[in-house]
Parts: C-alpha cells; sequence; structure tokens
C-alpha cells in the first residue's frame, strides 16, 4: 500500500506515467544493452507523454557519460531525456559472489537489487530487460506494476540439464561435479526446482518478449504463457554495415596481405573466446610459411569488459596465446568505439563465433552486414535463425569443434574471391529481418497493449 501510494503520489506531480527499465549493466557494450536503448528510443519516439527511467548498478559514471557510451559504441542517440537511478547493491547479482549455488544466488540477490529499485522509484510499468525474472513478481504485487520482460537467454534450461545429467565439463558445470555421478544427480535435483521457481517467477510478466527461436522454445516449456509471449529479434545496427559497398576480391587481392579473422563479443565465460584462440593456432599449424600462409593471418579478439573478473579473464586469453606460441598474430581490443569496431569488421575476411547455444548472436549479424563471411558456432540462434540459407544459397559456416572450426577457416581462406564475394551478399541480403527498423516496429506491437492502459 505504501509504494503503490507513492506510485499515485508520484504520477499526479508529474501529470503522466513512467516506464521504468531494470538494467544493472547498462553501461555495458553488449548486445543486450543495445536492445535496452533501441527500445527506450521507440517508446520515446511513440509516447511523448511517457517519462522513462532506467534502473543501473554502475558506479563513477554520470548519466550524461553512460548516454554518450551508448552513442560512441551503438551509434544511439535518444531523442529525449532518461532519468537513471543508480544502484548501490549491484555485487548482489555477480556471478563471483557466489562460487557454489550461482544460479540460486544471483536470482535471491536479484529480488534484493529490485527491491532497491522499487524503494527509490515506483513506475507504472516495469521492463526487466537483463533477465532477471526474480524481479518480476517483486513489482507485480508490491509495487502494482505492470510489467513486461525481454528475456535473451534462460537463466536454467533444457540443454543446461542435459549437460549435467551427461556429466560434461562446461564452465557452469565443474569437473568435480561432473565426475561424481551423487554430486551430478543433486545437481539436476537442484537445477529442476530452480526452473519450477523460475517458471512461476516468469510467468507473473503480462508481456513475454523473446529473442530468438532457440529462447522461444526453452521459455514456452519454463513459463507455460504462450499467449503472452513472441518473438522480437535484437536490433542489429546493420544499416552502418551496408552503407559500405562489397568489394571485389580480385580487385583488392593484390593489396591484401593479410586475412583478419575478427571475433565480437564480451569476455563472458560462455563466449569461450579459449576454443577461438586453441582452433586458430590449429589453423597456423595446417598453413605453411610461403604467400597466403601463416604470416598472413591475424586474429583479432574485439568485446566489452563489464567489470574486474572480465579483466582478469582477457588476462589469462593473453596468456593462452604465450603458452601456444601465437601472441604475435592475435590483438585484443576492447571497449572500441562503433567506428572502430565498424573498421575492422569491413575489412576481415572471417567473422568468428563459437559460444555454445547462444540465445540469438548479434555479433554474428554485424560480422553477415559487414561483408564478411560468419564461422558460428553449431547451435542456438546462429544455427536456427541467421546462419541459415538464404533463398536456397549458403549464408555462412557451422561448426562446434577445434578441428571442424580449423577446417571451416581454411576452407573460407582456401576459396576463391568471387566465391567468398557470392558468399557475403546471401549473407547480407539475409540480414534485413534483423534491421533496427524491424526491432522498433515488433518491439512497439508488443508492448502497445501495456503501453495503452497507461495513457488511459
Amino acid at each position: 500500500m505504501w509504494l503503490q501510494g507513492r506510485r499515485k503520489t508520484r504520477r499526479a506531480q508529474d501529470d503522466g506515467p513512467a516506464v521504468a527499465f531494470f538494467h544493472p549493466y547498462c553501461n555495458a557494450g553488449g548486445g543486450g544493452e543495445r536492445v535496452l536503448w533501441c527500445s527506450l528510443r521507440a517508446l520515446m519516439h511513440r509516447y511523448p507523454g511517457v517519462s522513462f527511467v532506467v534502473y543501473t548498478g554502475d558506479q563513477g559514471v554520470t548519466g550524461e557519460q553512460i548516454l554518450e557510451g551508448a552513442r560512441q559504441r551503438f551509434n544511439i542517440t535518444l531523442p529525449r531525456s532518461v532519468t537513471f537511478v543508480f544502484l548501490r547493491h549491484r555485487v548482489l547479482v555477480e556471478a563471483s559472489s557466489y562460487p557454489h549455488f550461482t544460479l540460486l544466488g544471483q536470482s535471491a540477490g536479484s529480488m534484493f537489487l529490485g527491491w532497491e529499485a522499487l524503494t527509490a522509484f515506483v513506475p507504472d510499468l516495469y521492463v526487466d530487460s537483463m533477465g532477471y525474472a526474480f524481479t518480476l513478481p517483486i513489482f507485480r504485487y508490491l509495487g502494482g506494476c505492470k510489467v513486461a520482460s525481454y528475456v535473451h537467454y534462460p537463466t536454467v534450461s533444457t540443454d543446461m540439464l542435459s549437460v549435467v545429467r551427461e556429466r560434461n565439463p562446461r564452465f557452469n558445470n565443474a569437473d568435480f561435479i561432473s565426475r561424481n555421478p551423487i554430486l551430478s544427480a543433486l545437481k539436476v535435483v537442484y537445477y529442476c526446482c530452480f526452473a519450477l521457481l523460475y517458471g512461476l517467477a516468469g510467468s507473473c510478466s503480462d508481456v513475454i518478449m523473446v529473442n530468438s527461436t532457440w529462447t522461444l522454445g526453452h521459455i514456452l516449456a519454463l513459463w507455460r504463457s504462450p499467449s503472452r509471449t513472441s518473438i522480437v529479434y535484437p536490433p542489429c545496427d546493420i544499416r552502418a554495415f551496408l552503407d559500405v559497398p562489397l568489394e571485389d576480391e580480385d580487385e583488392m587481392e593484390g593489396d591484401r596481405k593479410r586475412h583478419s579473422i575478427v571475433s565480437v563479443g564480451q569476455f563472458r565465460p560462455e563466449k569461450d573466446h579459449q576454443l577461438q584462440i586453441r582452433a586458430f593456432r590449429k589453423l597456423l599449424d595446417r598453413k605453411g610459411d610461403g604467400p597466403g600462409g601463416r604470416e598472413s593471418l591475424r586474429l583479432v579478439l574485439i568485446g566489452g569488459c563489464r567489470n574486474q573478473e572480465d579483466e582478469e579473464r582477457v588476462l589469462m586469453l593473453r596468456g593462452l596465446c604465450q603458452e601456444l606460441g601465437i601472441a604475435d598474430h592475435v590483438e585484443f581490443k576492447l571497449n572500441i568505439p562503433f567506428e572502430e569496431l565498424k573498421r575492422e569488421l569491413v575489412d576481415a575476411t572471417i567473422g568468428l563465433h563459437t559460444m555454445w547455444n547462444e540465445h540469438f548472436g548479434i555479433g554474428v549479424v554485424e560480422c553477415m552486414a559487414a561483408g564478411t563471411i560468419v564461422l558460428a558456432h553449431k547451435s542456438g540462434g546462429p544455427k536456427l535463425d541467421i546462419v541459415v540459407p538464404y533463398e536456397g544459397r549458403q549464408t555462412g559456416f557451422l561448426a562446434d569443434s577445434e578441428d571442424s572450426y580449423a577446417a571451416a577457416m581454411e576452407t573460407i581462406l582456401s576459396l576463391s574471391p568471387a566465391a567468398r564475394l557470392e558468399m557475403r551478399r546471401n549473407a547480407r541480403d539475409s540480414v534485413e529481418r534483423f534491421s533496427d527498423q524491424e526491432f522498433e516496429s515488433c518491439f512497439l506491437a508488443a508492448m502497445e497493449p501495456l503501453m495503452g492502459t497507461l495513457e488511459r
């Protein structure tokens, strides 16, 4: 009653409704942040009488600096002002805070962080744009808010259960658990119980948007709300890349002495940069020392670092390059401006992606729009939605192991310039469905029922 009274008082004072987005890492440079800024831009244009708030856990920056970062990284400028509510306890949702029972710890932590956000500002409509489903019941039942969610990746999935059941070691399944049948069985029970709670929390959402066919399948199975769920592909800034004409490699082959293989993605463990580096090492081993050999190749790892943990991961990856003897062939580019990202992608021959069950893959789409030949992981969004035939024509390559990645890279580099140009054109033609304009249209259509209730 206290919170809902505050909301009514605030609305009377402001003479209008307010929409709040929960995005604790809004100053990061990933695809999730692009969704946030494009969502805000679309809603601001459509609903001039509505004010907007972003709950963020970023410290040491001002709202103006966050907006300038969005402009530099994503080429996005909001048409009017947005209010930032700076949360002090983002550590509650940091994975590093919970060495064990990470999912449960982060989810419980998100409820406390959500409570901090709600008590700081009570909106009329709450949008979880980062996947913290356990904040939804807080805002719905305690704040009396309408709630919507944009799901990039289910917190728990049947694929994760399969990994544990099959005792397969991965970044989220420690070796000591995968080797022990009793611990593996207990973890399966833990995941099943967590999945039930996750489904109950998610089903509180009035509108559910998911970013891919892969995510849709898992959210329908867990949240069981098909009538409120729709696919809204995330916005990819393809227009900035499509404006660059594709060059015929026959004309430039004499000048190009190097082939760059570019990876775009935040330095998170699930992005599996180690696989990229090890596969690249195998590619170099397959190449000789002559013209067009190993000296002509470089791997460029582009991405954002969210925190100290990500920065330490980059140091570890640099160490791996030294250990494998390929440091001279690998470059790291962190938190670079959009124009530099664009330049690297346009100049690249191959766009590399290695995340298992990537929910969507904005970086993959950007690579295709820029005219690189994409080599993506044979799973998730890239397999189901992106690197698929377009009008019966091949748009890229898929792989799932060090050897298959190295072999695919070798195949791409051995193609004739004309064959590469044809595939680059196919890929470009196929990515129009992932444009900013398409996202804004689908996002506004999904949000219209809720936004309509605010204006009455």
